[in-house]
């Protein structure tokens, strides 16, 4: 059977464009109840029963048997071995990419992550203190497909912020594991790792168990019941964000190959069926181009039925008035990625407010951001963009205001403070504070 991907073809110009482009955006994030109930079930079990929870859960959902949560520990040696253990080839590729993310990271960190603090003119100190958390959990999805490339997105930045240990957790269905995660885990400095997944593997991190650490924060994309189980956690631990479908917007002005085009969509349609790629272009012919090169390529996919799915349902190929149009567009759309992919980016760049990360100019595909380029590809999606970052050092640090008063500055600010909870009603806050005076 020929597979066909036939994303919608919309125009900005038509009568009907509000409607047929809030249709084709349209995806909830509302959990089914019943994966709901069940992950509730999942983490009231886990929190009361532990490592015998989650080795029952690991053995139903992963199909792995084990005696013991220690057999589900990885050691340093086994990250390690499996490090020498890959092709000479992933490793160098490992080892550079890991560095250009550390780099990206450390940058960020200097420029918006250290302590400061300031006297004023009466002698009070005032300031913020920087710190990072104890420990983190980082969750690497091992289900559909490996990503090796999430431990160092999630890892790097921790470690870059100082933080105490890093714990992971990985699912290995039928105790399969993926060598190039393990030697991930090793390269990015990874703590202690352990092969759970699912909502028991949320449940273990923000409740800890007997084996599992409790963690200060979980971070890390996942299936519905870990997105289910990360909104119920939240609170007691922080989390980094809920994540929705993978998403791709392509800003053309024609110029660039239509081939080059049709792949960077398929780049996203690949991850799953509910994935979203959508072309936004001034030029009906490039349109046509590019959906010539969708139907030539797709059958050379290995994952082609997922990428014309995908496609068909949830892509769009939306011809615009102009680019100044397409720009509009994108920022009402707030995609996860952003590629402007014209002559002059920079032209563009500017009218560009949301956006999880923007790649700018033909030769950067969004693939190499999610690999080597530098920065995290942990982004924001379904919209969210508009309020939202991506996942970098400042996730994995707090903040605690620095005050010291001087004797001086405590009669100014203590008329101010005694006026205030005076109107209050605070008694105890006005008398605190006038105490103070002379």
């Amino acid at each position: 059977m020929t597979l066909i991907a036939s994303p919608a073809r919309i125009s900005t110009a038509s009568s009907t464009f509000e409607l047929e482009f809030q249709a084709r955006l349209h995806w909830s994030a509302d959990t089914d109840a019943a994966i709901e109930q069940r992950v509730a079930d999942i983490l009231a079990d886990v929190q009361m029963r532990g490592d015998a929870a989650v080795l029952d859960y690991t053995a139903r959902f992963d199909g792995l048997d084990v005696p013991s949560m220690g057999a589900l520990e990885l050691t340093q040696a086994e990250l390690k071995a499996a490090f020498e253990a890959i092709p000479a080839a992933q490793r160098e590729a490992l080892v550079a990419a890991s560095k250009r993310v550390r780099s990206y990271h450390e940058a960020q960190k200097k420029a918006n992550g250290e302590s400061w603090s300031y006297r004023d003119e009466d002698g009070t100190l005032l300031g913020q203190k920087v710190t990072p958390l104890d420990r983190v959990g980082i969750y690497v999805p091992g289900g559909k497909a490996a990503y090796p490339s999430s431990v160092l997105m999630n890892a790097i930045p921790a470690h870059v912020a100082g933080v105490g240990e890093i714990i992971m957790v990985v699912p290995t269905p039928k105790g399969e594991k993926n060598a190039l995660v393990l030697a991930a885990a090793y390269v990015a400095g990874v703590t202690r790792a352990f092969t759970i997944g699912g909502a028991q593997a949320v449940a273990a991190l923000a409740y800890g168990t007997s084996t599992v650490p409790k963690v200060d924060k979980i971070t890390g994309p996942g299936n519905a019941y870990v997105a289910s189980a990360k909104k119920r956690v939240f609170g007691m631990v922080g989390i980094d964000m809920i994540a929705g479908p993978s998403e791709i917007l392509v800003l053309a002005d024609g110029t660039t190959p239509a081939d080059w085009v049709a792949m960077d969509l398929f780049s996203q349609a690949e991850h799953d069926e509910l994935a979203q790629s959508i072309l936004l272009c001034p030029d009906a012919a490039y349109i046509d181009a590019v959906q010539e090169a969708i139907n030539r390529l797709l059958p050379t996919m290995p994952r082609a039925a997922i990428i014309a799915k995908s496609l068909t349902d949830r892509g769009a190929l939306i011809l615009t008035r102009s680019m100044n149009e397409a720009c509009d567009i994108s920022n009402r759309i707030a995609p996860e990625h952003l590629e402007v992919s014209s002559r002059d980016p920079h032209q563009w760049e500017p009218l560009l407010k949301h956006a999880g990360a923007i790649f700018l100019g033909a030769y950067t595909s969004e693939s190499l951001g999610d690999y080597c380029a530098g920065p995290n590809h942990v982004l924001p999606t379904s919209g969210t963009a508009r309020f939202s970052s991506p996942l970098g050092v400042y996730d994995f640090q707090k903040r605690s205001s620095i005050i010291e008063v001087s004797e001086q500055g405590a009669q100014v600010l203590g008329k101010i403070a005694a006026e205030l909870a005076h109107g209050e009603g605070l008694q105890a806050h006005a008398r605190a504070a006038e105490m103070r005076l002379r």
